[in-house]
């Protein structure tokens, strides 16, 4: 006896405790208001069912039996009306609710009432079980099934076509349904007399009003802290309080109620700041979302801008390459050097914005990848071709040191791969004034692991930890060349990841060159 006793007295202090918070959250909102209600019509089941069991004469076991099943009552229409408002659905299913409101206050005008509860008995251990009278049936069947079996019926149609955090809080409701109702109706045989269990799932009714208390908060489980802690905080003010109006002598009173205030100063300032912790997460995540989108508008006017600006400078690239071929006659002397810059700074315009639009493609996800089975020799032969006019410029070597047994055949996107590498040598003639650049590569286990060696500045760890970042360049890249925006390295080791390889630059130190990997 003494554990229904307890299991009731804790749901009810769990029904209020968290049907006020929800409440005093948002007591304007629907949703709220309803769950508050059902949470009352809980909590006025639970005490009542404890002050039931507690009593010694039958008269007063038949009113309070008739109080907690006045609270019962109530239970399925708010519980109800609650799924409907969580559905967004309040309004189309407006005559079910009247009929629910209308059916449910009836039931209420005659529950106390022998037609409602007729009558206490004893069963099992229980001196006085209510035993149901005729209205009772027709509550069980309209209300407590009826009106909870339609609500059920609206949370699995919805859950057909919720979207995932919404799937997730209707199964919060269903499992707590499945608890709260399932152990409520454990009740119901003994009051026909039908002793086959005792009401074992009364201990099930506080999970059920935790799972709805989540649901509620659809699934935003961060700020299930604030919940916890509330309720933690108001469970031991209750135990306190209750010790500080049960103590034996004043000076105990005293010294109980001095301590119930010092803990609830401490558990506002544990609220507070529990509060403000999950306001700064949510400023934090809006201002992420915000950046994201910066960020997303960024790529795509990158991209846009690029292609605008790539279509004129291809043509003038064509053109100027005409001039310097005398397709529109001989150049002099004079005009040839002018004409030659105007050609090399089209180049290195449509280079910059092919690596602007690479970046982008990165960035936004639309990079397309071609993989197919090429010899890794003939495609790092295409990379030297591309940048042995830019090492003859400068009077520096680029050679090849072949391995001893032929490279095999791998599967990679030759065009990508072959822009890693130019990017890579490209850079190491950048930073090399004397000397040159080597190319090595061998294979190991259906891997080729490529190694582009210079004899240029070379680079400290500090700059090693940066050198593969978007936008980044050496401490030699102003004095040793003025061209290029950081951008070859970062898409060099884009282009690499996207193969599931990966790139790593070593030096021995400033002026001992570098080495890429």
């Amino acid at each position: 006896m003494s554990l229904y006793i307890l299991f009731s007295l804790i749901n009810g202090i769990t029904a209020i405790a968290f049907g006020l918070f929800i409440f005093l959250k948002n007591w304007k909102n629907t949703t709220n208001v309803t769950f508050f209600l059902m949470s009352a019509s809980v909590a006025m089941w639970s005490f009542s069912y404890c002050k039931w069991l507690s009593v010694s004469t039958a008269p007063v076991a038949l009113f309070w039996s008739r109080m907690l099943n006045l609270g019962a009552t109530f239970i399925p229409i708010f519980y109800l009306h609650w799924i409907l408002s969580i559905l967004n659905i309040t309004k189309e299913k407006k005559k079910v609710l009247i009929f629910g409101y209308t059916s449910t206050f009836l039931f209420s005008f005659f529950s106390f009432s022998p037609l409602y509860i007729s009558s206490v008995a004893p069963i099992f251990s229980f001196p006085y079980w209510p035993q149901a009278g005729i209205f009772y049936v027709f509550f069980l069947i309209f209300g407590y099934f009826g009106l909870t079996t339609y609500g059920l019926s609206q949370l699995i149609k919805a859950r057909k076509n919720a979207d995932k955090e919404k799937e997730h809080q209707i199964n919060y409701v269903l499992v707590g349904s499945i608890f709260g109702f399932g152990g409520g109706a454990t009740n119901f045989p003994l009051m026909f007399g039908l002793a086959i269990f005792p009401p074992i799932g009364q201990s099930l009714v506080v999970v059920y009003i935790i799972i709805f208390t989540l649901a509620t908060l659809r699934y935003h489980l961060f700020d299930i802290k604030v919940i916890l802690t509330e309720l933690l905080i108001v469970l031991i003010a209750l135990i306190l309080l209750f010790q500080a109006i049960t103590a034996p002598t004043l000076i105990l009173n005293i010294f109980g109620f001095g301590v119930l205030a010092l803990f609830g100063v401490i558990g506002i300032y544990l609220i507070k700041s529990i509060l403000k912790e999950i306001t700064l997460k949510d400023e934090l995540e809006i201002a992420y979302q915000d950046l994201q989108k910066l960020d997303k508008a960024k790529s795509e006017f990158v991209s846009i801008a690029s292609h605008q600006l790539r279509t004129p400078l291809t043509a003038i690239k064509g053109y100027v390459s005409l001039l310097l071929e005398g397709s529109y006659g001989k150049l002099t002397k004079r005009n040839r050097p002018p004409i030659e810059n105007v050609y090399q700074s089209s180049e290195r315009l449509i280079r910059l914005i092919n690596e602007l639009l690479n970046i982008s493609r990165i960035e936004t996800g639309r990079l397309e990848m071609n993989f197919e089975e090429t010899p890794i020799e003939e495609v790092i032969n295409l990379a030297m071709e591309e940048t042995k006019i830019q090492a003859e410029k400068k009077k520096l070597y680029l050679k090849l040191e072949k391995p001893e047994a032929s490279l095999p055949k791998v599967s990679l996107d030759k065009d990508k791969i072959k822009q890693a590498i130019m990017n890579v040598v490209d850079n190491a003639i950048k930073y090399t004034t004397q000397g040159g650049v080597v190319i090595k590569a061998k294979s190991h286990d259906s891997k080729v692991m490529i190694e582009v060696s210079d004899t240029g500045d070379g680079m400290e760890k500090e700059e090693m930890s940066k050198l593969f970042k978007s936008f980044s360049r050496g401490s030699a890249g102003n004095k040793l060349s003025t061209e290029g925006a950081g951008l070859g390295l970062h898409i060099a080791k884009s282009f690499v990841e996207f193969h599931g390889g990966r790139i790593w630059a070593e030096s021995p130190g400033k002026g001992k060159g570098s080495t890429v990997y």
